[in-house]
């Protein structure tokens, strides 16, 4: 299938939003395109383009180079471009789900997808059904038969992270995991009892007025278990400065596997702590700086 591209461009309109948590709004979006979308991992990243400075709707013609195109525009008439997790992907409904955190109109992603109404369109890059391989885009890769499993999110990761556990509740046997999820309010603690499988640390950060990772830190250095076969001490290699961490496992082990996502400082901190003193194994944990404090959202 020559000049099929593992990423495509998709035309949508919002159909459905909902509240999902006091910090947390779900939107579905639908369109003929959807049926030519596909899922390879719960967190599966996409692009979404919104509107431009000038208001102008997204509107790149859907070829293989969206990319090149997009930098040819002029400042003011380029569409604003977010990366999200596809939350969930309905083809024969020809609805995709996106969850957004909602921290007011200070980013022009969040603004959007507060103030959005359906029948608004947008753009999706995202993984192309057409494409007969491995679109790629993801981290969660861990070996079959998994014993153990650790993962620590904060409210970005969240949808990625909640993702992982639907998919792993599929299993006859899931591994044990313990989870570690800061959000910003009391009422974003939402129940996930069903996933009897999991040790889950609900994190909220309002209760304490703690500053954003405060609490993580904390309770994944007080309560986070990393089992002895985990390997020995590592020397830490720091980015420059600004640079994004983002450090993806490649062991095969089945003895235990990480997953760790959130803002870049708070995500260097604890892959200081997880490898540079607890002795976890480099290659069996994934670091992904979702995002960085002091860049527009």
């Amino acid at each position: 299938m020559s000049g099929v591209q593992g990423y495509r461009l998709f035309n949508v309109q919002l159909v459905n939003k909902s509240q999902v948590s006091p910090s947390l709004l779900s939107l579905v979006f639908g369109g003929p395109d959807v049926a030519k979308m596909k899922c390879d991992s719960p967190d599966q990243r996409i692009k979404m383009l919104f509107p431009s400075e000038d208001g102008s709707l997204p509107a790149l013609p859907e070829q293989a180079q969206w990319y090149q195109l997009l930098q040819e525009l002029p400042k003011e008439k380029r569409p604003v471009v977010r990366t999200y997790t596809l939350r969930h992907v309905d083809r024969e409904r020809q609805e995709v789900t996106v969850e957004f955190v909602s921290h007011g109109t200070e980013g022009p992603a969040s603004a959007w997808a507060i103030a959005s109404k359906p029948g608004d369109k947008i753009q999706i890059v995202a993984p192309n059904a057409d494409y007969p391989q491995d679109s790629g885009g993801y981290e969660w890769t861990p070996p079959a038969g998994l014993r153990q499993a650790l993962i620590i999110a904060d409210e970005t990761a969240l949808p990625a992270a909640r993702g992982i556990l639907e998919l792993l509740a599929t299993q006859q046997n899931p591994p044990q995991i313990q989870a570690f999820f800061e959000v910003p309010e009391q009422g974003d603690c939402v129940d996930l009892s069903e996933f009897s499988f999991a040790s889950i640390h609900w994190l909220p950060r309002n209760p304490s007025k703690a500053s954003h990772g405060e609490c993580l830190l904390k309770a994944v250095r007080a309560e986070a278990q990393v089992p002895k076969t985990a390997g020995a001490v590592e020397a830490i290699n720091e980015e420059a400065e600004g640079e994004l961490l983002w450090d993806k496992a490649t062991t095969g082990s089945t003895a235990f596997y990480g997953w760790v996502a959130g803002e870049s400082t708070v995500v260097k901190m604890l892959r200081r702590y997880l490898i540079g003193e607890c002795g976890v194994n480099h290659d069996a944990i994934n670091f992904m700086a979702y995002w960085s404090k002091g860049r527009q959202k």
